[in-house]
């Protein structure tokens, strides 16, 4: 055999070789997103009531036993769920080009698509409503973060481009009613925009409060994301009224000359306010009519004074935050200066 037939029969095989390589590429954290992928096309945030979701566990018998039992009630939108997986399995699909984590991505889509309700909002788990979990949900970023995964389908940022065309159609008309739920929750003062509740009665859009120490209130933190994903949109009147509602909202109620450290003491997290004269913060929750800060508990009380909260929650729970200062500083200013907007 001649010298130049060796060399294109090992060229074949290299080449064979590579592909089948290729092709057999996979990301680990990826395939466990698919394994744990509910038949709905969510994720959940917990497997049952005493064991959370962690990637970084390896799947043994007895975890693979508990993934396939949890059933579609898990399903949800809250501390990422959901939006997590669909972003991750779409980065790994671009860089494996694996169909099974776009397939998975796009069942995740369609799950988003499913559970938005005609007025726009979204619930935080579907199709569990139980307690509050049907409520349309801002709190920790639920509904913002489904729609800006429906977002980024519908104009094919980032990692999105792949997607189906039908599912892109799908999610442009899903943001659309997304943003006019948006708009129709700013919570008015006296006819005024403000900012917004963590959650809302579903049929009515009316705040409602949720576990025992989230009473009805304006919620500083999550109002910071709302602005945040409108500032993404094209403006129009009615956007443009709403963010500098809440940018004037947000530069009225801040709390001057305090600070919030998070710390340790004897291993436990402690949370103190402290007097700071250079230091600017926001509480987390506002009283609805007077803008007050307040604090819940878990017997279900509100109180006005951070000192009155119990020690658990007061410890336990994140209750003022700097948020707002970056947007009112730095990304309100650009957005007004890209639009051309005045002050």
């Amino acid at each position: 055999m001649s010298k130049t037939m060796k060399l294109t029969i090992y060229t074949a095989v290299f080449t064979v070789v590579s592909i089948n390589l290729s092709a057999q590429v996979k990301d680990t954290l990826a395939e466990k997103m698919v394994l744990y992928q509910l038949p709905n096309g969510g994720w959940g945030k917990q497997l049952d009531d005493k064991s959370v979701v962690n990637y970084n566990l390896p799947i043994d018998k007895s975890l693979l036993k508990k993934i396939k039992a949890t059933g579609d009630d898990h399903a949800t939108i809250d501390n990422n769920a959901t939006s997590r997986e669909i972003n991750g399995l779409l980065k790994a699909y671009q860089a494996t080009k694996n169909p099974d984590y776009l397939k998975a991505a796009e069942k995740g889509i369609s799950y988003l698509l499913l559970m938005q309700y005609n007025n726009g909002g979204f619930p935080q788990y579907y199709p569990n409503t139980g307690l509050y979990r049907k409520q349309v949900t801002y709190n920790d970023n639920a509904m913002i973060n489904a729609l800006t995964v429906l977002y980024h389908t519908a104009e094919s940022k980032d990692d999105f481009e792949p997607v189906d065309p039908k599912l892109k159609e799908k999610a442009k008309a899903a943001v659309q009613k997304g943003i006019l739920c948006i708009l129709k929750t700013q919570v008015l003062q006296n006819g005024k925009p403000s900012i917004w509740a963590d959650q809302y009665n579903e049929i009515t859009l009316q705040p409602d409060k949720a576990r025992a120490f989230e009473p009805i209130s304006l919620a500083t933190g999550e109002s910071v994301n709302i602005v945040r994903f409108l500032m993404m949109q094209p403006v129009t009147p009615e956007i443009e009224k709403s963010i500098q509602s809440a940018i004037q909202w947000f530069q009225q109620n801040d709390i001057e000359g305090y600070s919030y450290n998070v710390g340790k003491q004897n291993g436990k997290t402690v949370r103190i306010l402290a007097e700071d004269k250079n230091s600017v913060i926001w509480a987390r929750f506002y009283d609805i009519s007077t803008n007050k800060p307040l604090f819940g508990d878990r017997d279900g009380s509100v109180k006005y004074n951070y000192n009155e909260v119990s020690e658990e929650r007061r410890n336990g729970y994140s209750w003022f935050g700097e948020a707002p200062q970056k947007l009112i500083d730095k990304e309100y200013p650009k957005w007004l200066q890209k639009n051309n907007i005045s002050q």
